[in-house]
């Protein structure tokens, strides 16, 4: 059983109830009929005026029950979700007329149903700018306690089965944050951390990457990783971490035991987290390019509830794996 399907096994003993909320893409209605027939979720709610959502359903060739579709316009709950964003907003000038039309924006709304216990999670970002996903979900989700900003990992599956947990690995962070201090650097550590348990039901051995190993260099970007890692290890001291550790440290177990012998992640790190999104960006894709791996993502990280990014060009199938792995991080 490969990595994704063991990830849809996970997902599937959830129940949850999915939002999608660009029901009028469609891509959205074909990947809404195979997560109901994968068993993904007990539930897929798709965001638009029904007549439009129906219209779209059938020419993607898939059919939809009208109760799966809600409409901001005439939905109940809209004076509930309005509310809660103007409760977060306020102090940013936000008037209550505002925030009811705020709460009308699909993915908005998709979020605020999650934010509300109304669903259990959110996919969204076919259709809609990556930005807007992560305005919205902080708007009506916010940060889980003690988080600072959401980031993102990718999954990167190897062919060599030698790294990380059977050619598994996570990679973080590749995609949002781009120059993140200490604190932050710390935050996405974590937030890696829990993806790897969430998703890959995996412990994780984090190593803060650096080009230094160990005190071997130093400069300002070395002191940045050191300070993150005393950062992780206060607020997370049962998260087995280390850093600074160069890759190969942290990868390759000959070079481990010269460079950090004492280390208990270096060698056998299964969380690789960049110190940048430069760094981060190049990495994940020199990997997938040159080594062929499997580059999975990314999944974002940080909110208080299981939401997910899709590229504007994801396929059906890339929405129906989004999904999984977004239901997989439920409790």
């Amino acid at each position: 059983m490969d990595v994704i399907e063991r990830i849809i096994e996970r997902a599937k003993g959830k129940g949850a109830h999915l939002v999608l909320p660009e029901g009028t893409d469609e891509r959205i209605p074909a990947a809404y009929s195979r997560i109901l027939e994968r068993g993904i979720a007990k539930r897929v709610s798709l965001v638009g005026a029904e007549d439009d959502v129906l219209e779209t359903a059938r020419r993607a060739g898939v059919e939809v029950e009208p109760r799966d579709i809600v409409d901001p316009e005439k939905a109940e709950g809209i004076g509930v979700y309005a509310t809660g964003i103007y409760e977060r907003r306020r102090h940013k000038g936000m008037t209550p007329e505002e925030a009811v039309k705020l709460a009308k924006d699909r993915t908005v709304f998709g979020m605020a149903m999650v934010g509300a216990g109304d669903a259990d999670a959110c996919v969204s970002g076919c259709a809609t700018a990556s930005g807007h996903v992560i305005r919205a979900a902080l708007w009506t989700i916010g940060l889980a306690p003690g988080v600072k900003a959401i980031s993102s990992s990718f999954l990167m599956v190897h062919p060599d089965v030698r790294w990380g947990v059977d050619g598994v690995m996570i990679f973080s962070d590749c995609a949002v944050i781009p120059d993140p201090d200490a604190p932050v650097l710390a935050d996405i550590a974590i937030a890696a951390a829990r993806t790897a348990r969430s998703v890959l039901n995996i412990e994780p051995l984090v190593a803060m990457l650096s080009f230094s190993t160990k005190g071997s260099a130093g400069g300002r970007g070395v002191d940045l990783v050191r300070e993150a890692v005393e950062i992780v290890k206060r607020k997370e001291p049962g998260l087995t971490v280390d850093g600074e550790l160069q890759l190969d440290a942290a990868l390759v177990p000959e070079v481990a035991q010269k460079k950090a012998p004492d280390s208990p992640v270096a060698g056998r790190a299964n969380v690789l987290i960049f110190p940048d999104l430069d760094s981060g960006n190049i990495g994940y894709k020199l990997t997938q390019r040159l080594a062929g791996a499997t580059a999975i993502g990314p999944i974002l990280q940080g909110a208080a509830r299981p939401i997910s990014d899709l590229s504007r060009g994801a396929s059906i199938e890339d929405i129906v794996k989004t999904s999984a792995i977004t239901v997989s991080q439920i409790p």
